[in-house]
């Protein structure tokens, strides 16, 4: 974090809240929300929830984005690969 002191234009997350308990990372992800604000921001995350305020998703597969968009329009794709992930996650499928 102390790289925030030097207030960067690009900021590079790479699973910055995979290790906390649901509570504190809803607790963290609010900071960051208001840190990433007027910034360029690239987040690496498998716990999706982390993206959902992102302008826009790249979802990779094997090294390629599979799919790009905004989370409303990627979550629209019933047979997308975000949308699975994200069902998936929430415990929508097995």
């Amino acid at each position: 974090m102390l790289s925030l002191l030097q207030n960067p234009k690009i900021l590079l997350l790479d699973e910055a809240t995979s290790a906390l308990d649901a509570e504190n990372e809803h607790l963290v992800q609010e900071a960051l929300d208001r840190l990433m604000e007027g910034r360029t921001v690239l987040v690496i995350a498998h716990r999706l929830s982390t993206i959902r305020n992102a302008d826009v998703v790249a979802v990779l597969d094997q090294g390629r984005i599979a799919e790009y968009g905004r989370h409303e329009d990627l979550l629209a794709n019933p047979g997308g690969m975000y949308r699975k992930l994200m069902d998936k996650q929430s415990g929508l499928s097995p």
